[in-house]
């Protein structure tokens, strides 16, 4: 039989072991590294800050889950929507194999000029905003994913809908850049299966100043509508500059104007009126949408999320639901992602085709009005209180 001062010493050992064990710490996750690749500086960067910090809530969300098997940490990196930049920055994260994938692009020159990189490193990557359609299709490369569409949807969808408001002749100018080439050739491909007129097509270079010249041979071809092929710096100079030499054309802009400094660059009253279209529903008014803007606002960054935020989101958590389920190995994680079918993200389900690229239903279209960009069938030019110009 035990003595007391033996079961004492006993019960003093084990609540002794039971406190050591409450103190040990949990077993810290392992921590897997995702690429963010945009311009961060330059005439679009808040297109890429707004990217950024999209990726950035997404990994922040899935790093407080107490279900996620791992820890995300979040590697950006600038490519100055610069081509020789980008291939730079994109060498830099491939060769590093701790970096398990990334969420890259929104310059598509940009895009273009990396997608052999990612090939030859066999880094999985999902692209999140350019929407040049040779990204995914010229080649086949198993690595490079996109979950916006391209400008092939963009451009048909506004041909027929500015055609079907009564618009006859345009004017086209457009960025001497692969995007700003390819948005004029399918434009004005879909214009004339519309019945559209094109009068003049104007080259610009990307980083043009003055628009005089190919504004005033613009003004005497009086088009109804000016289309303009490029990002938004050009946007807001070709804006104003119309309103210097009287043009009162419509200004029919593409998903590279989508930008809040597009309104902030050109002011609310020109920028008024301003047409954009965007691959994909208004996210605005998906479930998961108002979810990504609460979330946002909650973390209280200093830019907005912008037109393609949520891509870059949705991007990112395809990524991190790989791992969840294989593991931070690249070649498991590229074979989940290119079985990718009908996933559910903010910004709709979400299904690659046989060269990767997301396939997206539907094309929103965007006026300004009132100093925000608003979906046409909500605005009060969808709802015919209001006349866009030539109307």
């Amino acid at each position: 039989m035990l003595s007391r001062k033996t079961v004492r010493a006993g019960s003093a050992l084990l609540a002794g072991a039971a406190l050591s064990l409450l103190s040990v710490p949990a077993l810290a996750k392992d921590v897997v590294k995702i690429a963010f690749i945009a311009p961060l500086t330059g005439g679009v960067s808040n297109m890429g800050l707004g990217g950024r910090n999209s990726a950035d809530l997404a990994v922040r969300l899935r790093n407080e889950d107490p279900k996620a098997k791992y820890t995300y940490q979040l590697v950006t990196q600038d490519d100055e929507c610069k081509p020789n930049v980008g291939v730079q920055v994109a060498t830099k994260v491939a060769a590093d194999k701790s970096i398990v994938a990334g969420v890259t692009h929104y310059c598509s020159a940009v895009a273009m000029a990396t997608v052999s990189v990612y090939n030859r490193f066999g880094m999985p990557a999902i692209v999140w905003g350019a929407v040049l359609p040779d990204v995914t299709y010229a080649n086949n490369f198993k690595e490079v994913h996109r979950v916006n569409g391209t400008m092939i949807n963009q451009n048909e969808v506004a041909a027929k809908f500015m055609t079907g408001l009564g618009y006859k002749k345009w004017a086209i100018i457009h960025d001497t850049t692969d995007y700003g080439k390819g948005h004029n050739k399918f434009f004005s491909d879909y214009l004339k299966k519309n019945g559209g007129t094109i009068l003049g097509t104007f080259g610009v270079t990307a980083d043009q100043q003055d628009f005089t010249t190919e504004l005033t041979k613009i003004r005497e071809l009086k088009p109804d509508v000016i289309y303009f092929g490029g990002l938004t710096p050009l946007g807001v100079r070709i804006r104003t500059q119309m309103e210097k030499l009287g043009i009162k054309a419509q200004l029919q802009g593409t998903s590279g104007i989508k930008s809040d400094a597009y309104i902030t660059g050109a002011g609310k009253e020109l920028a008024e009126g301003s047409l954009s279209f965007i691959e994909g529903a208004p996210w605005e008014k998906l479930p998961g949408g108002l979810y990504f803007t609460g979330k946002y606002t909650q973390q209280k960054y200093s830019e907005p999320a912008e037109a393609y935020g949520p891509f870059a989101f949705a991007a990112a958590n395809l990524i991190m639901d790989a791992v969840e389920k294989v593991g931070p190995d690249r070649k498991k994680v590229l074979e989940v992602l290119n079985k990718t079918k009908d996933a559910d993200t903010i910004i709709g389900k979400v299904t690659f085709d046989d060269h990767r690229q997301n396939i997206v239903p539907l094309i929103s279209k965007y006026v300004v009005e009132n100093g925000a960009w608003v979906v046409w069938e909500d605005s009060s030019y969808g709802k015919g209180k209001r006349k866009l110009a030539g109307l």
